[in-house]
């Protein structure tokens, strides 16, 4: 099991195949990265079940970049519309 508390901002965020493909800005509540935002300004949101190992102080994943980038969010899972 993954110690959230290893996940800090500013992390790179690796594929299973060692390629970054994102960098974290923040834990999310218990079970959610918040990642920074990417080039066309947005934010995404990846499960912390991805997360394989924290490290080398980066995040690793159990998928590859192109894999993870269709499957993340761009809202929240905490987000609740009143």
């Amino acid at each position: 099991m993954i110690n959230t508390d290893q996940i800090k901002p500013d992390m790179p965020v690796v594929c299973s195949q060692d390629g970054q493909f994102a960098t974290v800005d923040h834990m999310e509540g218990p079970s959610t990265i918040k990642l920074k935002k990417d080039k066309t300004g947005r934010h995404h949101y990846i499960p912390v079940c991805w997360v394989t190992s924290t490290e080398d102080g980066r995040v690793k994943v159990d998928r590859p970049g192109d894999e993870a980038m269709a499957e993340w969010s761009t809202i929240s899972p905490n987000y609740i519309d009143e």
